[in-house]
């Protein structure tokens, strides 16, 4: 049975950085792109970054370029969202998850594994 789990959510001022990680289990992903969504309060989910689990460029929602780093560990099964000079705008609760179409890395619906998430809020 697949299962992500999401850690690293928390409450962090204007500016700060959070590091949220994404353990997964019950298989490996090595040619699936895992992917970071989010969903404030009233607005739909939305990407955020993804990246094919064995390698390659990082795709990132241009609201995050610059700021935010996604990264895994492969021998943990672990994926990781760094997330640098964070706004009000960036809270909402983050997802991770795997694409299991392989049709495109920003479409939420191509995903079929999901975690439960956590909660990020940036106060100003």
């Amino acid at each position: 049975q697949v299962q992500l789990v999401e850690s690293g959510g928390g409450l962090v001022q204007a500016g700060g950085s959070l590091r949220l990680s994404c353990a997964a289990s019950g298989r490996t992903f090595n040619d699936h792109v895992m992917g970071w969504f989010r969903q404030a309060p009233g607005k739909e989910r939305e990407f955020v970054a993804g990246a094919v689990w064995s390698g390659g460029s990082p795709w990132y929602a241009d609201s995050v370029k610059g700021r935010f780093t996604i990264s895994r560990h492969n021998a943990k099964n672990t994926v990781y969202l760094q997330m640098n000079s964070l706004k009000p705008e960036d809270t909402a609760v983050y997802s991770c998850a795997v694409d299991t179409h392989g049709r495109s890395p920003y479409v939420a619906a191509y995903y079929g594994y999901w975690g439960l998430g956590t909660q990020v809020t940036v106060s100003s």
